[in-house]
């Protein structure tokens, strides 16, 4: 089980694929693992960021970039093209703007490995000062959002609008004809995909601003987001009778 999938959807996120890589290959070293991949899956960037991956491709051969076709620009598709993609039973998915820091990878990986726990999740800690990539308007719909999905669908984990965590690929592959497969919340789409218990290990991480590009937030994604959380309780309820 010592094997590891890393899938980092990205969008224009060239100013921050340096260093990150940088971060990835730093972890990957402490891991000491051979079955070992970083697949960045790209929404069609237009910012350099092919030019950037080709170039450390050429350097890391365990880094693999596949760009979505799709018109449509979506970060749960692109997850799901990774978990598709994806050659090993352990996958951990992290946003590629820096505001997940690789260092976690170790401890995040180390937790899952050696416990039973079908997921493990990074939570952004809400109280803390210390996470300054968490605006003032952003902290304040994160804890909305996440109260009513608590109350509406059942509580799971601290954050279920987070984007940094490891699950097993079986458990995709066995609930993948359940998920909702669009907006940018895959995390709360793969653990509320059936109605079973599962096991959910929080740990809080520090939640950086972002170095580069800018946040891929807007009314769509938060009217994509409502209308996946009125057709999960709708299941919910359906399924109770």
């Amino acid at each position: 089980m010592k094997e590891l999938s890393v899938v980092i959807p990205i969008y224009n996120e060239a100013k921050n694929l340096k260093s990150l890589i940088s971060e990835i290959n730093a972890v990957k070293k402490k891991l000491k693992i051979k079955k070992f991949e970083v697949l960045f899956i790209d929404d069609k960037s237009e910012d350099g960021t092919k030019d950037i991956l080709k170039k450390k491709i050429k350097k890391y051969s365990y880094l693999k970039h596949y760009v979505r076709q799709n018109k449509n620009k979506d970060l749960s598709k692109s997850c799901i093209a990774g978990f598709n993609k994806s050659r090993y039973k352990n996958i951990l998915v992290m946003d590629g703007d820096m505001q997940h820091h690789p260092s976690y990878i170790y401890k995040i990986f180390k937790i899952f490995l050696n416990n039973k726990y079908d997921f493990v999740v990074g939570c952004r800690n809400f109280s803390s000062q210390k996470n300054i990539g968490l605006s003032f308007q952003r902290k304040l719909f994160s804890i909305i959002l996440i109260k009513v999905i608590n109350f509406l669908l059942g509580f799971r984990t601290k954050d279920p609008m987070s984007g940094f965590f490891i699950f097993k690929k079986k458990f995709f592959l066995d609930n993948k004809n359940n998920l909702f497969s669009r907006g940018y919340k895959i995390l709360s789409d793969l653990i509320y995909s059936n109605q079973e218990n599962i096991k959910v290990k929080d740990i809080f991480i520090y939640f950086d601003r972002r170095f580069g590009g800018k946040s891929k937030m807007s009314l769509k994604i938060l009217l994509i987001l409502c209308i996946f959380i009125i057709k999960k309780f709708s299941n919910k309820i359906l399924n109770k009778f």
